[in-house]
């Protein structure tokens, strides 16, 4: 995949945006451990950017996924994980099986606002006792007339605090597990639903994460995606995606951790020398930017196959395990070359340290993006679908 002038354009659109409406409140954001989400998702659906991929009949732009994925390694220029996570939530998880499997009046009703801007939304998967074991889920979904009665609860749900509505995967009938699930839009205002409680977290402070119960919670059937019990399958989907994202926006935070070393190695003064004097840190540092060049790489190859309709489970899902591991790798090899002065909150590489470390765990953690490499490889059987 090589980017073309529109990629590159929009992505000089992004940066400027970035520089002038987010970077400049970041520190502010983190301290607060929120970000107005309502505010700078609207001022990027006016410029057009949260539907770069989505439907032109609803407000979409229409284009391939690569796009997509330009927008992702552009907003790594953030300087901060919380805040273009929130947005690629927005972007690339709650809304894919939304604009490919829902009726025109659900996706008239959501998706449309989704795009513009108007509405924020959160994907409601993982609960206290199924993160990566999303068949595991217990929320169920009771029918009643001509609706849903929805009870039971999610966790680590991004955005959820200030989301107008959630995507959220529920059992809504019993039997086997992979086939009794659906996806549903469940509006975050209706009665029953109580937004428990602000998840503190060791990085990714800006990104506001909830802790939701719901008991009784009336939605209607037609607020399903899709057919029913076909939820697992069309959120199998939606991770590929995401997990593409997640490698896509971690390449320039890495970039960046790296230049930001070179630079501080330049000028630091160690032993007669300075530090980027020592071989040991130069061929470190060549290390890494290598590795990064490889997962780009990776992750590339990965989106133009998309693009072109075929299955890439195997190749996102080996970006997102390489994106855990190389992310914690190079921000801790980094961190010890700036010493004291990495150890400090004020550090760009110690934000990269602490927002960095959920990549190995969150979308999937390292151990089930293994467990699907043995069986896409053949090594582990799969089990029955049931």
């Amino acid at each position: 995949m090589q980017y073309t002038h529109e990629h590159l354009e929009m992505q000089n659109t992004l940066r400027r945006f970035i520089d002038e409406e987010i970077n400049p409140h970041v520190d502010e954001w983190e301290e607060a451990e929120i970000f107005p989400a309502h505010e700078v998702f609207k001022k990027l659906g006016n410029l057009g950017l949260l539907g770069l991929n989505k439907p032109e009949a609803f407000g979409g732009a229409g284009l391939d996924y690569s796009f997509a994925m330009a927008f992702a390694e552009g907003l790594g220029h953030i300087s901060c994980g919380g805040v273009p996570m929130a947005i690629g939530v927005q972007t690339d998880m709650c809304t894919p099986a939304l604009a490919r499997f829902g009726s025109d009046e659900l996706r008239r009703e959501f998706l449309v606002p989704a795009i513009a801007g108007d509405t924020v939304g959160c994907i409601g998967v993982s609960e206290p006792g199924a993160g990566s074991d999303v068949a595991g889920l217990k929320t169920y979904a009771k029918k009643d007339g001509d609706d849903y009665l929805i009870t039971g609860q999610k966790m680590w749900i991004t955005n959820s605090l200030q989301a107008d509505w959630m995507c959220m995967l529920v059992n809504t009938s019993e039997g086997p597990v992979h086939r009794n699930k659906s996806l549903v839009m469940v509006p975050m205002n209706l009665p029953g639903i109580e937004k428990a409680k602000k998840i503190r977290k060791i990085g990714m402070d800006s990104s506001d994460t909830g802790l939701i119960y719901f008991d009784n919670v009336r939605v209607p059937q037609r607020y399903r995606i899709g057919e029913e019990g076909q939820g697992f399958v069309y959120q199998m989907q939606q991770f590929q995606e995401e997990r593409l994202w997640c490698a896509a926006s971690s390449l320039a935070p890495m970039d960046d951790c790296i230049t930001q070393t070179i630079e501080w190695a330049q000028q630091r003064q160690m032993f007669g020398a300075t530090l980027a004097d020592q071989q040991w840190v130069q061929f470190k540092l060549a290390e890494l930017k290598t590795e990064v060049e490889a997962l780009r790489a990776l992750t590339y190859r990965a989106c133009d196959l998309h693009v072109k309709g075929e299955d890439v489970l195997e190749l996102a899902s080996m970006a997102k395990l390489k994106t855990g591991r190389l992310t914690r790798q190079v921000a801790d090899t980094c961190l010890q070359f700036w010493g004291g002065m990495g150890f400090t909150l004020e550090n760009r590489v110690s934000r990269l340290y602490r927002d960095g470390r959920l990549g190995s765990i969150g979308g999937g953690a390292d151990e089930v993006m293994l467990g699907i490499l043995a069986k896409t490889m053949g090594i582990a059987k799969r089990p029955p679908r049931g």
